[in-house]
């Protein structure tokens, strides 16, 4: 049972996040791994601030809701077997098969070469492959948590699913505390984005609550009242943190943090309920390209912006235009390449090749 509002929040947030990337490659706080900054101050920067807390957990809520929607009309074997595919294969295989390409361009940008040409080139490799993950975290965790619920599922009999169905909006403003919580435990140290607990925690609440129609009919009459809310949460989360490192556990475990991700994250579900089942070409086409452009899009940009650095001069404006056409052209077309080579495109875009 596909709904056109859930769909638009897909696409649009995966635009989000390639603008992100688009900037972070260049932005002056979080400096590892990316080109670094134009200047010392970056007003530009201020677009990570706001979208940082909230975008990814939307995208696990949804992906939670998603998930209950597909298994209206799939048993349990269909539902782990296609997750498996989709998700883990090009998470793992195609990392060795493809993805070390933006491993290399990764620690390239990041000077890693410099110190490691004493490395056998075997191990060298291994290293370019773990550094390729880039944006396929979100696959992987996706994966884990849909093998969890699959053992969830036969525990709790749907049984959980049914009592879900009678949340009402002062409970689902509630669960922020839950997704506080969830944010201080089963963090990774170091790679900051693979957070299983206010992750899991978001795929769960999308599955079991929000993939109810009663509880989305009732949060769609608070969209202006949450968006208001998101506003001033937001403007205070980056008054706050300006300047710090908010990608940092010591940031994305506040209260203020957690707070607006939340809030947030209840504005986008409730406005899009309201005013987002628009449907026409231009959307359908965004809704089948979005999974090719989440997954692609990370390579052009990384080596436009790697060849830019090294190569030329340009204006700032010039740079994050290009950098920004590579983005989105650059992961469109390789994901029409690829996704029609039979072998490539089950191992690295998890698509099911032709019986």
């Amino acid at each position: 049972m596909r709904k056109t509002y859930i769909d638009n929040i897909r696409w649009i947030t995966v635009v989000l996040v390639v603008i992100y990337h688009v900037i972070y490659m260049f932005n002056s706080v979080e400096t590892f791994g990316v080109i670094g900054a134009f200047a010392e101050i970056q007003y530009q920067d201020v677009y990570l601030y706001i979208v940082y807390p909230w975008f990814m957990l939307l995208l696990f809520v949804i992906s939670g809701m998603s998930t209950r929607f597909y298994l209206d009309n799939h048993s349990d074997k269909e539902f782990l077997k296609n997750r498996t595919r989709k998700l883990l294969v090009p998470s793992t295989i195609g990392l060795f098969v493809f993805w070390w390409i933006m491993g290399y361009y990764n620690m390239a940008i990041s000077g890693a070469f410099e110190s490691m040409s004493a490395v056998p080139k075997p191990i060298l490799f291994i290293i370019m492959v773990v550094s390729g993950t880039g944006p396929l975290w979100y696959i992987q965790l996706l994966w884990v948590f849909s093998l969890l619920l699959f053992f969830v599922r036969k525990i709790e009999k749907n049984k959980l699913y049914v009592i879900c169905e009678n949340a009402n909006v002062p409970i689902l403003i509630g669960l922020m505390l839950v997704i506080w919580g969830a944010a201080q435990i089963l963090n990774t140290p170091i790679v900051s984005v693979y957070r299983f607990g206010i992750y899991g925690a978001g795929f769960l609440f999308g599955y079991f609550i929000f993939s109810h129609d009663k509880v989305m009919g009732k949060l769609e009459k608070w969209w202006l009242v949450f968006l208001l809310a998101t506003l001033v949460i937001g403007i205070k989360f980056v008054i706050t943190f300006w300047g710090t490192p908010y990608a940092e556990h010591e940031v994305l475990d506040t209260f203020l943090c957690n707070l607006y991700a939340w809030i947030a994250t209840l504005a986008i579900l409730s406005f899009m309920k309201k005013w987002g089942s628009f449907d026409n070409s231009f959307s359908k086409f965004m809704n089948r390209k979005s999974w090719g452009l989440y997954l692609f899009h990370y390579l052009p940009l990384a080596v436009c912006a790697w060849y830019l650095h090294i190569y030329t001069t340009l204006p700032v404006i010039v740079t994050y235009l290009c950098v920004g056409v590579a983005a989105f052209a650059g992961a469109l077309v390789l994901y029409e390449i690829i996704s029609r080579i039979p072998i490539l495109k089950w191992c690295v875009c998890g698509i099911r090749g032709a019986k």
